[in-house]
């Protein structure tokens, strides 16, 4: 059985930085309801909501403190009804983000359970360990241990793989399970087309009574992953939660993050069989050549791509899942493809066609239709990273300046990578048109009132604000049929016919500086050849009979010969 979701072209919306509607910095659901318009324009079909829920964004919203209310920074439940109401007008499904290994130290369970070591809520966290011991030298993510000391002085620590304020729930309790499942129910009920799962992956834990192997004296914690990450139990307790809601929801999208599986992995969970998600998001796309300056730390040096790895990477997700993969080059957890891959627009135009026009599930990251790149945040302390702190600190004491580590640290860092979306405009462009019954137009009056800030952002001061690299707006681009936006426009309308949404995919045997694939359905085929380097390239294949659909960049044909100008790129395909 098809769904909706074999075919969609989902588009990622961080809410803090996409339109903020009220003037208070921080973007909203009722400035997102008055961008319905140019999301329509652009093509997508779906909207993914980073968490929307109540937090105390210490990990700007992926730390709930209740799953069942709208962070008031993001507006009201009556607002997300009306969001998710206007979107399915516009033919539009969501997706929200849903937070299920960990909960924010201030959510109501986590305050119960360190109240009282007899509290009903103390096994739906991790405690263990006594006398204020670490059971285990496992890391956190987020730097130190995963084992932080129990507020309430009973002398045993819990468990949080990422921030200290970010408690791990734990799955292995029923309770937990059934909780999580009443959570998802409430908000598909509402109307929700979908969930992302966030870091399923990691929701069960070895037994804890054991170190990762280290060298002797060696007491520093360590990232234990095989611990911690794709345990078999995961499966085991993830399979009933989504037959249920398949049961209620049968279109529902289950996208899972599984930032580290391998591929093999990635095709179990996503088997028919098992039952589990429709398709996952995996970190492991892009593989990096080594760092410049072995003499400097490695964690934040900017790399370049090693293409001929990627392709081989491609290759095998493409051949290996039976589910649609993932198609993306951005998130809100990496830098930009403009800063970090892409070195001119040519290049970004091209990078587009080849991962979009692929078999799978487009993901474009908000304003990546616009070449946007990470902001230059001012100092280290804007990251509040302590991994940034460190990272300089090492940077300075291995004689490199505060200025080199700081320029390489907003090259490769996720916080620069969700600045506000330059707009261009008083912000709120076809609002009636949003909203009829006014709501939104009412808003978008009092927005243009005010003299506006951040690009059409915000009329306020942003809530991440940094030194923007120079580039065209949505407003400027959007009256450019030349502009990178408009590229866009036409390579989601090409993602949209049968012959690159269901069609066959195979990638042609190259030179390592060219990626090219042919997608065929029934009698019709294209092709789809990009330059990976800053040299021409010729490619010969027969191409008698296809025509050009969407060119990036000098491309010339003779024949069967094609000659593709730096980093240039071009679809055809058979009339």
């Amino acid at each position: 059985m098809t769904t909706w979701s074999d075919q969609a072209i989902i588009y990622q919306i961080y809410p803090k930085s996409f339109q903020d509607s009220n003037g208070d910095g921080v973007g909203d659901l009722n400035g997102i309801r008055l961008r319905i318009p140019y999301l329509k324009a652009l093509g997508v079909t779906a909207v993914w909501l980073n968490p929307i829920f109540t937090s105390p964004q210490v990990d700007n919203g992926y730390d709930v403190a209740n799953y069942y209310a709208v962070d008031p920074q993001m507006g009201t439940m009556a607002d997300l009804e009306a969001l998710v109401a206007a979107l399915h007008a516009a033919g539009l499904r969501v997706i929200l983000d849903f937070v299920m290994n960990h909960t924010s130290d201030q959510h109501p369970w986590f305050q119960d359970a360190i109240h009282s070591a007899d509290s009903l809520y103390r096994d739906y966290y991790i405690f263990a360990g006594q006398n204020n011991r670490r059971p285990n030298n496992w890391g956190s993510f987020f730097g130190g241990s995963v084992w932080a000391e129990d507020p309430a002085g009973s002398g045993q620590s819990y468990f949080h793989l990422f921030d200290r304020r970010m408690p791990d729930l734990n799955w292995a309790n029923p309770e937990v399970r059934h909780a999580m499942q009443d959570v998802a129910d409430f908000w598909l009920a509402k109307g929700i087309d979908g969930l992302r799962l966030d870091a399923f992956i990691h929701i069960a834990k070895a037994p804890l009574e054991q170190d990762w192997p280290t060298a002797a004296g060696d007491d520093e914690p360590v990232i234990a992953e095989p611990f911690f990450a794709n345990r078999p139990q995961v499966q085991d307790w993830l399979q009933p939660f989504c037959q249920h809601i398949k049961a209620d929801y049968p279109d529902a999208l289950l996208l899972g993050e599984a930032a580290s599986a391998s591929v093999d992995l990635a095709a179990a969970y996503t088997a028919k069989s098992s039952q589990l998600m429709d398709s996952v998001v995996t970190f492991r796309y892009f593989t990096d050549r080594p760092v410049s300056n072995p003499q400097l730390p490695a964690a934040y040096q900017p790399r370049e791509m090693d293409w001929l790895a990627f392709k081989r990477v491609q290759a095998t997700w493409q051949q290996t899942l039976v589910a649609p993969p993932t198609l993306y080059w951005s998130n809100h957890d990496m830098a930009r493809l403009a800063t970090r891959v892409a070195h001119d627009p040519i290049q970004a135009r091209s990078l587009a066609m080849l991962m979009y026009l692929q078999r799978g599930i487009p993901i474009i990251y908000y304003g990546e239709e616009l070449g946007m790149q990470n902001l230059q945040l001012p100092d280290p302390a804007a990251f509040a990273d302590a991994t940034v702190t460190a990272f300089v600190a090492q940077v300075e004491a291995a004689g490199g300046t505060t200025e080199e580590a700081l320029a390489w640290v907003n090259r490769t860092h996720k916080l620069p990578a969700r600045g506000p979306m330059p707009w261009g405009d008083a912000g709120i462009a076809g609002a009636e048109a949003a909203d009829a019954d006014g709501a939104a137009a009412a808003i978008g009056a009092t927005a243009q009132s005010t003299a506006p800030v951040a690009a059409g952002f915000t009329t306020g001061t942003p809530w991440l604000t940094g030194r923007a690299a120079a580039g065209a707006t949505a407003a400027e681009q959007d009256q450019d049929p030349t502009s990178l936006l408009f590229f866009y426009h036409d390579l989601i309308a090409l993602k949209k016919q049968p012959l690159f949404a269901t069609g066959n995919y195979q990638l042609l045997s190259t030179a390592d500086t060219i990626y090219a694939y042919r997608r065929t359905l029934a009698d019709r085929q294209a092709l789809v050849a990009v330059n990976l380097s800053a040299a021409p390239a010729v490619l010969q294949l027969p191409l008698a009979g296809m025509a050009r659909q969407l060119t990036a960049g000098v491309v010339t044909r003779h024949g069967d010969t094609l000659k593709l100008g730096p980093h240039a790129g071009v679809v055809l395909t058979t009339r």
